[in-house]
Parts: C-alpha cells; sequence; structure tokens
C-alpha cells in the first residue's frame, strides 16, 4: 500500500460518515457531515478532500437488502455531486454499520452526534486498506 491519503465515506441520507488514512495502516475517523441538502453534503465532502490532500476516496456501498440498488444509485449520484477528481473505489460496506453500533455500545447513547457514522466508515476503511495489505 502506497503512502497516500485516504478517505473513506458512509454516505446515508441524514449524515456521512468520514474516516482518514495517511499511511495505509492506521485509520482516524472524523466528524461527520450533516446533510441539510445534498449540494451542502457534497461541497463540504470536496473541502475535506482538499483539506487533507486525499488522493483516494473509498465509497461503501451497500451490495444487498430490499433497498440496496436505490441507495447505491443514490451514492453514486451524490459521488459524482463531490466532483471528487482523484481514485473513487467502491466498496461492500455490509454490516459496518451494525459493527460500529457494536463498537460504540455502552460507551454513547447517541446516535445523532454522527459518531456512529463516522466508525462505520472508519470500519469501511480498514476493510479496504486490510484488502490491499493482502493482495
Amino acid at each position: 500500500m502506497d503512502k497516500t491519503c485516504v478517505m473513506a465515506i458512509d454516505v446515508g441520507l441524514k449524515r456521512i460518515g468520514v474516516a482518514l488514512s495517511f499511511d495505509g495502516s492506521l485509520v482516524f475517523p472524523q466528524p461527520c457531515v450533516f446533510r441539510k441538502n445534498r449540494e451542502q453534503a457534497s461541497m463540504d465532502v470536496l473541502k475535506l478532500t482538499h483539506k487533507w490532500k486525499v488522493e483516494r476516496l473509498v465509497v461503501g456501498l451497500p451490495k444487498d437488502g430490499q433497498s440496496s440498488e436505490e441507495m447505491a444509485r443514490r451514492i453514486h449520484h451524490f459521488v459524482g455531486l463531490v466532483g471528487f477528481e482523484g481514485e473513487v473505489i467502491y466498496v461492500d460496506e455490509q454490516g459496518s454499520s451494525v459493527e460500529a453500533k457494536e463498537r460504540m455500545r455502552g460507551v454513547t447513547k447517541q446516535e445523532r452526534d454522527g459518531k456512529i457514522d463516522s466508525l462505520a466508515a472508519l470500519i469501511i476503511l480498514e476493510r479496504y486498506l486490510a484488502q490491499c495489505r493482502k493482495d
């Protein structure tokens, strides 16, 4: 794994979880992006990519479930609005939100603060980086 800044996002309808890795091994959750509307949220995500000089954007996609096709379409549309010019990689996010809630059990009672969303992004990025190390 090269030492480029990689950012993962977990796109939700109300919040976008964000996590970063600067060295390909350690992953840091960031404050989530709260969605007022698509345009504001996409601009906020793009600003983060500029701020951290992100070269690769990893995006969680639902691969199964009743509404996964519709959500995948919305996520692709949102990423298009972001207009990120680096490499975009879509990965299976299956179970990341459930795992994030499990990790946070007993730590926080507030789920609307975005911590779980950014922890889900962290899990997505950890899985992606682990796969890169295997390849």
